[in-house]
């Protein structure tokens, strides 16, 4: 019997603008609903409409039966008798879903008194029980912490703890490992399977990311542009898709295990809910479009059992076999010139060698006292060749953005060297530093706060132009805009008028406005829809190979790095635990970090996600304030525990340098006992050797 019932469920705010537009599914106990779709096709608003948690000025119509109750149009006095009990949200951001005045312990405990009617300290002894159910050290320590105390893996999984409090039937999961590191998204989804074992709920699971769907979900709806368009098992679903957008959405996800060359686009945005298009909403970016698509836009059909598609040309689809390589044009991307001359014999534009930033660590607000020293980047080095593309990847406060900020600086560092095109940075000087500025350039992470939204694009790709004297701008932007893909005439228009794929081309354009030769690309695709992401990769390859460019690129996304990079350095707690060349480190990871991280990564594959051997991580990074002794990685590495008590202590005491593997040109792990394993593809019944 289903759980939840939603019928037609159509969402409607101010102007006539319709979020979700007929949305209809059913969950069973014990089962996953995986639901998928680009930013804006009204997954979010879907969830919040059955919670009862939608503004007021939204007009909600349809059918949610909650156990055969209808909760739309339910008094809210008695919505909050059913959330938290028989149906719980976990939410995209835990920090601004806790109250940051109150303890963890007792935030989780109140979601207990409030339903079971039990008394305080029962609550708190039921709250510890939960933080150790779902993974969290010191239980009875840390429930008396309050949310900024605890990093972002441990706030969700301590969202997942309250969720869970009162046993709920329905759980539903936005976005739930969205904004975390690989390793932690593994534990967390570890901790959802827990959770549900333990209470045997039914999961929606609302996500962007197609490979947490692959090893979660029991059935998977599409959803665009508000309605549902594909539905159905997600072995079904996966290996033969039947609607273009399920085709093109999954023939553009970067795999680790994938082969190289160009991703596969949906070239255009989606539409706004207030201007939709006549006739089938995805008919604009469809390589399949007939004629026949703008007359009506079609229901969503059952075309088999429990499987259910929105297109007319799906039978087609089916009939010939078409995968979305077939549909959707696979971009040439020209190769380059430049790495057909050995690594050895190109030019160096940039070498770091023992790179070291600490800062110190401060305590009192009037008087301060150094009580500390964080160290932040602790002795790296590396360099990058002519028309290379080399990775910095690792957790969250590895020290990746310090390194960036250190090299961006053009200034002399802490200690160690930088050498940017064969200029050591400590020895330039105000005018040398500005000139070299225009052969050094970046892009950011979030596009929308690296644009001025006060100016018109073209006034922003010109800036830089204009501060170095440049004649002939107008020209110039036009060209720029023209090479990243854009109508020049958008010159005139401004940054909140774009997409966010949009916005980072006009960030590269930009930054491509000097003709520099290396350029640094902070996390440039983390911010965007896997779709949209395809065209950004692609676009910064075609680039590199047609101007010439290097490419020192930062992202924890290890499936973009297979694609863009040529070397990768993987960094943990300030220093390089293994570099060396893409194929060498992920066919072959020595290091127990690097194999952790690979082994973490979801694939977009029902069947190697459920029998993938996953090494999962204990606890979060240690503090770079308090740096663990010998090797850094101990406190957190599996290898460590089966080490003898000898070979614990070289672990304990000796730091390991980055060493060079044997039968290994390019390849060195910084591990006393490194030994290269294949991760990516093993299974669980493989044993490790």
């Amino acid at each position: 019997m289903s759980i939840l019932e939603v019928k037609d469920l159509t969402v409607t705010f101010p102007g006539g603008i319709q979020a979700v537009r007929g949305v209809s599914y059913e969950v069973s106990r014990g089962e996953v609903l995986g639901i998928v779709g680009e930013s804006g096709s009204g997954k979010s608003v879907t969830s919040l409409a059955i919670m009862g948690l939608l503004p007021k000025n939204a007009v909600t119509s349809g059918s949610v039966k909650l156990h055969g109750r209808e909760l739309l149009g339910v008094d809210a006095d008695d919505l909050v008798d059913i959330r938290g009990k028989t149906i719980s949200m976990i939410f995209q951001d835990p920090l601004s879903a806790f109250t940051p005045v109150y303890t963890i312990g007792d935030q989780i405990a109140e979601a207990v008194r409030i339903h079971q009617k039990t008394g305080k300290d029962k609550a708190a002894k039921r709250a510890v029980e939960l933080l150790d159910l779902v993974g969290i050290p010191h239980p009875s320590v840390r429930a008396k912490s309050f949310p900024h105390e605890f990093s972002g893996g441990m706030r969700q999984r301590a969202m997942i703890a309250m969720a869970i409090a009162n046993d709920p039937d329905l759980l539903i999961c936005d976005e739930p490992t969205t904004a975390l590191d690989v390793t932690i998204q593994a534990q967390v989804l570890e901790v959802l399977k827990t959770a549900q074992q333990e209470t045997g709920a039914g999961i929606v699971m609302i996500t962007h990311d197609l490979g947490v769907i692959a090893g979660m979900a029991d059935r998977v709806l599409v959803m665009y542009a508000g309605k549902p368009v594909e539905l159905g098992q997600v072995d079904e679903l996966y290996y033969r898709p039947r609607m273009p957008y399920t085709m093109g959405l999954l023939a553009s996800i970067p795999r680790i295990d994938g082969e190289e060359g160009p991703l596969v686009p949906i070239e255009g945005n989606p539409p706004s809910p207030a201007a939709l298009p006549p006739g089938c909403p995805f008919a604009p970016r469809c390589p399949m479009k007939i004629d026949a698509c703008d007359d009506e836009e079609p229901p969503l059909t059952e075309i088999g059992a429990g499987r259910h598609v929105a297109c007319i040309r799906s039978r087609e689809i089916e009939h010939k076999g078409l995968t979305g390589a077939d549909v959707f044009p696979v971009p040439v991307i020209p190769p380059s010139d430049v790495v057909r001359v050995p690594r050895e014999q190109r030019p160096t534009v940039l070498e770091l060698t023992d790179l070291i930033r600490h800062y110190p660590l401060m305590k009192g607000a009037v008087f301060k006292r150094r009580v500390g020293t964080v160290h932040a980047v602790d002795g790296i080095s590396f360099d990058i060749a002519e028309g290379e593309t080399l990775a910095l990847v690792g957790e969250s406060g590895c020290g990746k953005t310090t390194t960036l900020q250190q090299i961006m600086q053009l200034r002399p560092p802490q200690r160690g060297r930088i050498v940017v095109l064969g200029k050591d940075s400590a020895t330039l000087d105000g005018s040398a530093r500005k000139a070299l500025r225009g052969d050094l350039q970046i892009v950011f992470q979030d596009p929308m706060a690296a644009l001025d939204p006060r100016m018109p694009v073209g006034d922003i790709v010109a800036e830089p132009l204009r501060a170095h004297g440049h004649r002939n701008v107008d020209q110039r932007v036009a060209e720029l805009l023209t090479l990243v893909g854009l109508d020049p005439s958008y010159a005139t228009r401004y940054p909140q008028h774009f997409s966010g794929g949009q916005r980072q081309r006009i960030g590269i354009a930009r930054a491509l406005a000097l003709e520099p030769k290396l350029l640094v690309l902070d996390e440039p695709v983390s911010a965007l829809d896997v779709s949209i992401q395809a065209g950004v990769i692609n676009l910064l390859e075609e680039l590199k190979n047609t101007l010439g460019l290097s490419y020192l690129f930062v992202a924890h996304d290890l499936a973009v790095v297979r694609h863009l990079a040529d070397r990768v350095a993987v960094m943990y707690l300030g220093r390089i635990a293994e570099i060396g060349t893409v194929e060498n480190v992920y066919d072959h990871p020595a290091h127990p970090y690097t194999q952790a991280l690979l082994s973490a990564i979801p694939l977009p594959d029902p069947e190697m996600e459920r029998t993938r051997k996953r090494i999962l991580l204990e606890g979060d990074l240690p503090s770079p304030a308090d740096p663990p002794s010998g090797c850094r990685f101990r406190t957190r590495c599996p290898k460590f525990a089966r080490l003898s008590e000898a070979e614990r202590q070289r672990c304990v005491n000796e730091e390991p340098p980055v060493a060079r593997l044997a039968n290994a040109v390019d390849h060195g792990a910084a591990c006393h006992y490194a030994e290269e394993i294949e991760v990516i593809t093993a299974s669980n019944d493989q044993e490790e050797k």
